[in-house]
């Protein structure tokens, strides 16, 4: 497969093998089960939830205890990741980038991203946006680094691989969603720490 941009061949390489090993493990399906209970309690109704960027599958498995009615699918850059999720039998999931344009024959209840639009080349953020803002039914969450403007960050000694900025927002101005529900995860929580995130529910208007 052929990227046009140097993130996404940083995440479909060695480094997002690297990845896969530094992030797995019951403690982060538990602590991710709580807080997407916290995310969709404020989203009733919901029978449908697809993940852009789904890694390994550790969102969809919490997603799957919550309630394993639900009808899940994933987009996975890296190819050994996404092959691991599949192999969890929960989820449609599909190799590939983001940054395509996506089919919208099959639309969600609810399209999130978690901890990747952070990853995304800044010039090339708005086509993942389009595509969470058409691939949904009615909701859409974020859970990513937030900063008031946007900024780069050096992520393991690596420059221009973490963009921080005000994605929910965007997101609100671009397509006139509205904010139904956010929080943020701490790593020093007592029982389920997660990165230093914020989360935001969104709802299309009718």
């Amino acid at each position: 497969m052929t990227f046009k941009t140097e993130q996404e061949n940083f995440w479909a390489g060695e480094f997002g093998n690297d990845y896969i090993n530094r992030n797995q493990g019951e403690e982060l399906i538990t602590s991710n089960s709580i807080l997407f209970g916290q995310m969709l309690k404020s989203a009733p109704s919901v029978k449908s939830i697809i993940e852009l960027g789904c890694n390994i599958g550790l969102n969809l498995q919490a997603l799957n205890r919550i309630n394993n009615d639900f009808e899940l699918c994933g987009y996975e850059i890296n190819k050994t990741a996404a092959q691991k999720a599949r192999d969890l039998k929960i989820a449609n999931v599909v190799d590939g980038t983001i940054l395509d344009v996506l089919p919208t024959n099959k639309k969600y209840d609810v399209s999130f991203t978690k901890g990747v639009l952070i990853h995304i080349n800044p010039d090339e953020l708005h086509k993942v946006y389009e595509n969470l803002y058409n691939l949904s039914k009615r909701y859409i969450v974020v859970c990513e680094y937030y900063n008031p403007s946007p900024v780069i960050v050096k992520y393991r000694g690596n420059e221009d691989r973490l963009f921080k900025r005000d994605f929910a927002g965007e997101l609100i101005d671009k397509y006139n969603l509205k904010l139904i529900d956010y929080g943020f995860t701490y790593h020093r929580d007592n029982y389920f720490p997660q990165d230093d995130s914020t989360w935001f529910l969104l709802e299309k208007q009718a």
